[in-house]
């Protein structure tokens, strides 16, 4: 078997831009109201700051404008749910971004909740995640958006397929797999506390699998079923994603590389959200 076609993330992103860019155009000429994403930073993590002027960014590119809130890392659960309550009340903001993870002394969850359903563009809340897995209207968490519009560009039907995903983190792992089931394909569920040798007999039975447990090459080359299509969701030291990707690419049909497939779809997932949420809000 020749070696498996890279899926070009990077590329993908940057069409899913430019597409966002001219949404956010037409909207501003037919209403006169420009997408709005209100990021919002607990502290001052050096890798959260620079994620956040990232997106800042690529929301500039996109022709959404970017207000950032930056609270000092003492903020007490009240006061960043205050925060976030203004922000959702505010007319002028159409998505809210809360960069995680956040203090310890943060009840996180609560956090999430106060952030208006209409106004999650990063698919945190509980409602976003109900709506998201009996398909009603709302918006995804956007790395396993980023995920389903990647295997979308490729022509991979998960319908009827086996997708193994390992991870089952509240804004990864669970709601792709969600997707999955959404689209017709069975789905099971490894983690951490998943058996070796499990995970290995879940793995050789996927046609489709989504890796995302942060664990450098969790999933072993050698496992991967002959053809299947691998997404490697998971970013370690070193540029290392959770699959062994060498091993992999030797035997899957379509794989993501680490960096430059999943993370790039994950900030276009965002941003296209962000003007979908505009669009909504403005009802045009």
């Amino acid at each position: 078997m020749s070696q498996a076609t890279l899926m070009d993330g990077t590329g993908l992103a940057r069409r899913i831009v430019e597409e966002t860019a001219q949404q956010a155009a037409d909207l501003t000429a037919r209403t006169g109201v420009t997408p709005c994403l209100a990021t919002v930073l607990v502290g001052e993590d050096p890798a959260s700051v620079t994620y956040v002027r990232m997106k800042q960014n690529r929301s500039r590119k996109a022709g959404i404008v970017s207000r950032h809130v930056s609270l000092p890392a003492a903020t007490t659960t009240a006061e960043l749910i205050g925060t976030l309550t203004e922000l959702s009340a505010d007319p002028t903001v159409h998505g809210i971004l809360l960069q995680h993870p956040m203090g310890h002394h943060i009840d996180e969850r609560a956090a999430f909740e106060a952030i208006a359903p209409e106004k999650d563009v990063d698919g945190v809340t509980l409602a976003s995640f109900s709506a998201m897995s009996f398909g009603l209207p709302g918006f995804s968490s956007c790395t396993p958006g980023g995920i389903m519009r990647l295997l979308d560009a490729y022509d991979v039907d998960p319908a009827g397929k086996r997708a193994v995903v390992v991870g089952r983190s509240a804004i990864l792992g669970r709601p792709v797999g969600m997707l999955l089931l959404g689209r017709d394909a069975t789905v099971t569920y490894c983690h951490s506390r998943t058996p070796a040798a499990d995970l290995s007999s879940a793995v050789r039975e996927a046609d489709i699998v989504v890796a995302a447990v942060g664990r450098p090459r969790l999933v072993r080359g050698e496992d991967i079923k002959p053809g299947a299509v691998v997404v490697d969701a998971g970013y370690n030291a070193g540029n290392v994603g959770d699959v062994d990707f060498d091993g992999a690419r030797e035997r899957a049909s379509l794989i993501t590389p680490v960096p430059g497939g999943v993370g790039p779809m994950t900030i276009a997932t965002l941003l296209s959200q962000t003007v979908e949420a505009a669009v909504r809000q403005t009802g045009a």
